[in-house]
């Protein structure tokens, strides 16, 4: 692999890129227009060519869409992409209704998946999130039923608490925790990130820019269509005072010559070599920037100064992440 950047996947598990590419926003997913398809397949396969080869999806992303654009991204190249997917989530006409995490919707959804990826084998398969409405023991016994059949190589969990954690790891053995993680999003790191450390799994950390809170682009208020409305966090007084602590960041970027996008990858990659920034593209022009946020290094003064101005509790508000 030309990014030598590596991160290993549970025990003994395999190693991939460092650096994972996030599939999301190549399908419409929250309602507004697919992208272009064309320039979305271009960045899956310029990811590959660039070492990148952990691919992150979802079986509701687009009601399927990504999982099949994928598919053609990865014809004739199954053997340089590694395969993520969540399962479980049910939306209609754009609008989340809820999760479906019975064994029959598992055994259902996996056999979609599968064809629509042209694939015979996931490599990390994993729901989409816990929410108490069928035991934790018999959705990961489900799915690993599924990798005795060989339809599933590795079991992954995703938003998830500490104690799910535990329950699913002694099921069979989880070789990677999905979860929100950034600046601006730090509650995890007082029971579920001690205990992935503890069990030895490593962190596939998405919305690493805080649902674009973090990229110094966003003013306030948010156009009145912007999905983002629906989250306290981006609402009123809120974002008013998020914004203020984002100034920080922006200076702290230009400073180094860098952007707040990139200064706000790198916090999490420097988080440790068990986290694994997952950072959701769907242009070309994103990878070189994305790429090189992996080598910025921070003085201990600037990670003392993101780490005190974005304290838990410091950006206010909730989103979807918060539970």
């Amino acid at each position: 692999m030309k990014n030598t950047k590596q991160i290993q996947l549970g025990h003994n598990g395999p190693f991939v890129s460092k650096l994972g590419l996030g599939c999301m926003r190549m399908s419409s997913v929250w309602g507004g227009a697919t992208p272009d398809e064309t320039e979305s397949i271009a960045t899956i396969h310029q990811a590959l060519d660039s070492g990148i080869n952990f691919l992150n999806t979802g079986d509701f992303y687009g009601a399927g869409h990504n999982e099949m654009l994928i598919g053609k991204a990865i014809r004739g190249r199954r053997d340089d992409a590694f395969i993520s997917v969540k399962f479980g989530a049910i939306f209609h006409n754009g609008q989340w209704l809820g999760m479906d995490l019975r064994p029959i919707a598992i055994k259902n959804f996996i056999n979609y998946s599968l064809t629509r990826l042209g694939i015979e084998t996931i490599d990390l398969y994993q729901p989409s999130r816990m929410d108490g409405s069928v035991p934790v023991e018999d959705i990961i016994g489900t799915v690993a039923d599924l990798v005795k059949e060989g339809k599933v190589r590795h079991i992954g969990v995703s938003e998830i608490t500490a104690d799910q954690l535990r329950k699913a790891n002694n099921v069979h053995p989880v070789s990677a925790l999905e979860i929100g993680y950034s600046l601006a999003e730090r509650q995890i790191e007082n029971e579920l990130l001690p205990t992935a450390r503890e069990l030895g799994i490593p962190v596939v950390a998405f919305a690493n820019t805080a649902e674009g809170l973090l990229t110094g682009d966003l003013k306030a208020p948010l156009a009145a269509n912007d999905y983002r409305n629906h989250f306290s966090r981006f609402q009123g007084e809120d974002l008013i005072h998020n914004l203020e602590k984002v100034k920080v960041l922006k200076q702290l970027a230009s400073d180094k010559g860098v952007t707040p996008t990139q200064v706000a990858i790198a916090w999490v990659n420097r988080q440790g070599d068990h986290i694994m920034p997952l950072v959701s593209m769907s242009r070309r022009s994103r990878l070189p920037e994305n790429i090189a946020a992996m080598d910025i290094a921070f003085t201990p003064e600037e990670m003392n100064a993101l780490n005190t101005t974005f304290a838990v509790g410091a950006i206010t508000g909730g989103t979807y992440l918060q539970r």
